[in-house]
């Protein structure tokens, strides 16, 4: 309901902010309302929190990030879609095939199975038909999700964005960042980034003693795209974000640990390089944009070599402001 008034709103030219529920709860409950809520307490809340606490957020059209986010959204639904018929038709082969089915099933490989095959009775006979239309139902999913593929790698590339750069981020994991993460500059601080995203630590204290612990908060698709790219970069010898793994590693972190550690460097990599594609695209396109996009923060490799912490395991995140603007 408040994305269709707030693209209503915005069609329209008005201006439009976006305040935090959370925010506004507070408010609530140090009102005279005593907690209460409707729509009027809730309009002065969020005029409160929008006009003095300066938690509110402009809200933009939807651009290609949105559009990126839907693709993302799209391409979980077929792979799922995928596995689901593909585990249907692992079962019907495995109950007509002499020796069952191998696990690593495609289409085609599904189809040279199949032919080998002389159903015999009707239960068979609907096995091995069942099994037939399963694979071309296979086929359709590879089709969509192909598709589905080359239009994510159109709109990474038309956005400019630097993240394909990096080693282990391909075209769909781009568009899995671009697309979650929207616009960056929305995150004050890399470390707000990686709270978001899931990669920072959690303190827990007590008795004068503290240590962290993995978060299981943030976006979990966001945090799953930095996975696949941690991995991927421990796998290949040469990057930096291998050399920095082995060096965690010797330093006597465990395995998961310095995983951990890359993950939380790669937030801030991230976070920097859309930070500053998205300034340097405001200030080519955008009207009245704002110019000095900073560049200096090490985006050309898989990790930064800026000072924010790194620190997963055992200390805490430092907190990074976001590079200020510069005036040409």
């Amino acid at each position: 309901m408040g994305h269709h008034l707030t693209s209503w709103l915005l069609a329209r030219g008005e201006q439009v902010v976006d305040v935090p529920p959370s925010a506004t709860a507070r408010v609530r409950q140090l009102s005279r309302g005593a907690g209460r809520k409707n729509d009027r307490i809730d309009a002065a809340a969020a005029a409160c929190v929008a006009a003095v606490q300066g938690d509110a957020r402009p809200v933009q059209p939807e651009n290609s990030m949105d559009a990126l986010a839907l693709l993302d959204e799209r391409r979980s639904n077929l792979a799922q879609a995928r596995v689901r018929a593909v585990n249907q038709l692992h079962a019907l082969l495995r109950a007509i095939l002499p020796g069952g089915a191998p696990r690593d099933l495609s289409a085609a490989k599904a189809e040279q199975l199949l032919e080998t095959v002389v159903p015999v009775g009707p239960a068979e006979t609907t096995r091995h038909a069942l099994a037939a239309d399963l694979i071309t139902e296979v086929r359709t999913w590879d089709v969509k999700l192909k598709d589905n593929a080359k239009a994510m790698a159109t709109l990474v590339a038309e956005s400019g964005s630097r993240l394909t750069d990096t080693p282990g981020i391909a075209a769909i994991t781009a568009a899995r960042l671009l697309g979650r993460t929207g616009n960056p500059t929305r995150f004050p601080t890399a470390s707000a980034f990686a709270q978001y995203a899931g990669t920072a630590p959690i303190e827990i204290a007590s008795a004068g003693r503290a240590h962290h612990r993995l978060s299981r908060r943030g976006d979990r698709q966001l945090n799953a795209a930095l996975h696949t790219v941690a991995i991927t970069q421990i796998r290949m010898p040469g990057t930096r974000g291998h050399a920095y793994f082995q060096a965690k590693i010797a330093e006597g972190k465990t395995p998961r640990e310095a995983q951990r550690c890359l993950k939380r460097r790669l937030a801030d990599h991230v976070w920097r390089t859309m930070v500053g594609d998205e300034r340097r695209r405001t200030r080519t396109t955008g009207p009245g944009g704002q110019p000095g996009a900073t560049t200096a923060s090490s985006a050309v490799g898989p990790t930064p070599t800026a000072d924010s912490s790194d620190k997963s395991l055992p200390e805490p995140a430092e907190t990074e402001p976001t590079p200020p603007h510069q005036t040409p």
